[in-house]
């Protein structure tokens, strides 16, 4: 991506609902921003946050992820504007990744309806399905290109939830622009002596939590066995403590269907797949994948 300073058509906050303290730490994130060589987080080309809603989401994102904590929150900023600069995610979505290694694994899907510029109405679910992997050595020995491919899933579900068209800022105590988790662990009982599932395990939590905070709603990890305790034994070390709460491991897929009483989805849990207890299309009928070759 061109790092250049490029215009941004400010989306107006009406009625700012933010804390003057909570705008103050939002302000001194902005001044990091706008010093830094790249100018670009999950799609939004950052401005400043008391006319530019989309930016105000961003930063305020940082703020919650270390509850209020500003050292913190502008520390993590930079880093990930670094990592951003360096990596260049939203051209990862662009490029074509291995279908060979890739195909299947991983899709974005959302349901409902929004209006413009909400996101209550509307609910975007990222799906990777580990039982899918053909070849384990193929899909997770180059840690590099998978971590390529793995980012570019959670660009496309960004690019779904699409934060520039947010018209109201949010606040820590209310946030509706996060993202739905599903981790599909059926017949992958083999992993456990895999090395280079525990190495491309790990550092994907790393990059995820490092890089997108405040982004994910629940995350569900189905069809479990036992063995696979290994990966929150990971997750623990890298992902704070209240989004741990936020992890469902379940057994049997078929529960998910009921995790979603309180969605304003009307009825979402019957629109998921039948793989998960759901009515609605399979994941290879209505699931995104991103560009493969």
């Amino acid at each position: 991506m061109d790092d250049t300073k490029k215009e941004s058509v400010p989306t107006p906050i009406q009625e700012p609902t933010t804390s003057t303290e909570t705008t103050n730490g939002i302000d001194e994130l902005w001044q990091i921003a706008h010093a830094h060589a790249h100018d670009e987080i999950w799609g939004v080309q950052l401005a400043d946050p008391k006319t530019h809603v989309p930016s105000q989401i961003v930063f305020q994102k940082f703020i919650n992820a270390y509850d209020g904590d500003l050292t913190q929150a502008k520390d993590k900023l930079k880093r990930t504007l670094d990592w951003r600069q360096e990596n260049k995610p939203l051209d990862l979505l662009k490029k074509p990744h291995s279908a060979s290694k890739f195909d299947g694994l991983g899709y974005v899907t959302s349901y409902g309806s929004a209006l413009p510029g909400e996101s209550d109405g509307r609910e975007v679910f990222t799906w990777n399905i580990y039982g899918g992997v053909k070849d384990i050595r193929a899909t997770f020995g180059d840690l590099k290109e998978f971590i390529s491919w793995r980012v570019a899933v959670m660009e496309q579900a960004l690019a779904e939830l699409d934060l520039n068209s947010a018209k109201e800022p949010i606040t820590p105590e209310h946030d509706p622009w996060k993202i739905y988790q599903a981790h599909d662990y059926k017949g992958i009982s083999f992993f456990r002596q895999s090395a280079e599932v525990k190495t491309a395990s790990t550092e994907t939590i790393k990059v995820l939590a490092d890089n997108y905070p405040e982004l994910l709603k629940e995350k569900f990890f189905v069809n479990v066995p036992a063995i696979m305790g290994f990966v929150y034994t990971f997750m623990k070390l890298f992902v704070a403590a209240k989004t741990i709460k936020k992890f469902h491991p379940m057994a049997n897929s078929m529960n998910m269907v009921h995790e979603f009483g309180s969605s304003k989805v009307s009825d979402l849990g019957k629109q998921l797949p039948p793989d998960y207890g759901g009515e609605g299309k399979g994941l290879k009928e209505v699931g995104k994948q991103v560009n493969l070759a």
